[in-house]
């Protein structure tokens, strides 16, 4: 590490100046780690052949998938607040070796994810400006939003929260209006209509997970929010409320008050929705909403991508160039990294991401929720600031219903998908002792002082340091009193 690097490091210790994420800017990031608004859930009402799937699906999923993942995130985010979240999880329950992969998995399937952000900005845009239906304009504009938005990533975490507050305003109060418009033109029998035998099963089942998934994502960003142990289930809860009410209010107006077909229900169609209930002045509106929440969604992800790769640095799991804080303190190498993953991925059509990005998701989470269970189970003594007021064995069946959907969308992929993702998990299983080797070998700097090999003592270590920081600034205080001002010195 360089001297400026360790010095820029050291005045990020002693800076006081980079606020915490509070209580409002991590619900609006949670809001657009899940969703970011209604736009997307189009492909599930086509899926569906009819409004009945997926009005019931933004009912029930909630409920058997949404809330356990939001209850076990709440309960292990506070027993572990630092950086890098279900990475410390699944290594205080298993092994490193099982963080990492965790690690890993999770993080291409959250660049992947980014990916689409971008691509999906233009195409709201080019239905006012068509020039960007050609690959000359196009492509300079995906690398001109991307690199613009990493260097906002690169600003900071108080600057992103407060853009996604008010990102999160302008993108839902376009469907709130449309919403109240709707009401003399809803016919409650057009919610009812499906045809069984259109049902595309395996797209209603990804858009559905795609839609909902990512409650863990915040996570990763534990160690930045101001009194995780309090701030964190709140937020989650106001996330939840969020996201159901930025689903179900549009998709109630739009299939009640309108009988559009299925097969229109494609990328965009709010947007002519917008015109059909309130005029040509609200689909300019969802448009442009539409462009502005995708860009919030890529602040949200990058933010966890790269403070995810932050804390694996910390955790003595990847070389300790990705926990190189900037002045403003983030993640330099870890966004970068993160948005050249984005800028190689962007090639790939909507279908093929959503799909593989769901197939990498789902195994990560099958590996938490074992996490949960186990340390439930062995770690009975943990501390959990907040817990899930139910005994193991009811927790355990709460998990049930949203493992049964993990499995069942992974039976679901294409063979496509499968061995593709196949390849990557092998990639990750050579990847770790890889790293291991070079450490042991020097070829690379990491953290000098990893955590216990067990993670066991995790939670004791984290508890000492945080002690041992409070002396230092007691130290500091008190050496700054005993010494005389300069007025003192003046007189003397």
């Amino acid at each position: 590490m360089s001297e400026q690097e360790e010095e820029g490091m050291g005045s990020y210790a002693k800076n006081k100046s980079n606020p915490k994420l509070t209580l409002l800017p991590l619900i609006a990031l949670i809001f657009y780690e899940v969703s970011g608004g209604p736009f997307g859930v189009e492909d599930s009402v086509r899926a569906g052949a009819g409004p009945l799937l997926s009005l019931l699906g933004f009912f029930i999923f909630p409920v058997i998938w949404s809330i356990p993942e939001a209850l076990l995130t709440a309960e292990l985010a506070t027993s572990f607040p630092e950086n890098g979240g279900y990475v410390i999880w699944i290594s205080s329950a298993f092994s490193p070796f099982w963080g990492f992969q965790e690690g890993f998995w999770k993080w291409l399937s959250g660049v992947m994810d980014n990916a689409l952000y971008p691509v999906l900005f233009l195409d709201y845009l080019k239905h006012s400006l068509p020039i960007f239906h050609q690959m000359i304009a196009r492509v300079p504009a995906l690398l001109g939003i991307t690199l613009s938005l990493t260097y906002l990533n690169y600003r900071g975490l108080h600057i992103v929260g407060f853009s996604a507050v008010v990102l999160a305003a302008f993108s839902l109060l376009p469907f709130l209006i449309m919403g109240i418009l709707s009401i003399p033109k809803i016919r409650p029998s057009r919610w009812l209509l499906v045809d069984f035998n259109k049902v595309d099963w395996r797209g209603y089942f990804n858009s559905m997970l795609w839609n909902l998934n990512y409650w863990d994502k915040a996570s990763t960003l534990a160690g930045e929010v101001e009194d995780p142990s309090k701030t964190f289930p709140k937020a989650l809860l106001g996330g939840l409320v969020l996201v159901m009410s930025s689903y179900l209010i549009p998709l109630l107006a739009a299939t009640g008050a309108l009988g559009s077909s299925p097969s229109e229900w494609t990328d965009g169609y709010f947007a002519e929705v917008g015109v059909l209930i309130g005029g040509f002045w609200l689909k300019l509106w969802i448009q442009a909403a539409a462009a502005v929440s995708n860009l919030g969604l890529f602040e949200a992800e990058m933010c966890s991508d790269s403070f995810q790769l932050l804390g694996m640095s910390k955790l003595g799991m990847l070389p300790s160039v990705f926990a190189v804080r900037s002045r403003y303190g983030t993640p330099t190498v870890s966004i970068l990294l993160s948005a050249t993953g984005v800028i190689f991925l962007s090639w790939m059509s909507f279908q093929e991401i959503m799909e593989f990005l769901n197939f990498l998701y789902a195994v990560g989470m099958l590996l938490e929720v074992a996490a949960f269970i186990t340390l439930r189970v062995k770690r009975p003594d943990l501390h959990r600031p907040y817990r899930v007021p139910l005994q193991t064995f009811w927790v355990g069946m709460i998990c049930v219903p949203p493992s049964l959907l993990l499995i069942l969308v992974m039976c679901l992929a294409s063979w496509r998908t499968s061995v593709v993702s196949g390849a990557v998990i092998l990639v990750g299983f050579v990847l770790y002792p890889a790293l291991l080797h070079a450490k042991s070998k020097n070829w690379m700097l990491f953290e000098a002082e990893p955590p216990p090999s067990s993670f066991n003592g995790w939670q004791q270590q984290f508890s000492e340091n945080k002690e041992v920081e409070l002396v230092e600034e007691e130290q500091s205080l008190m050496q700054d009193n005993s010494k005389p001002d300069q007025q003192d010195l003046d007189l003397t």
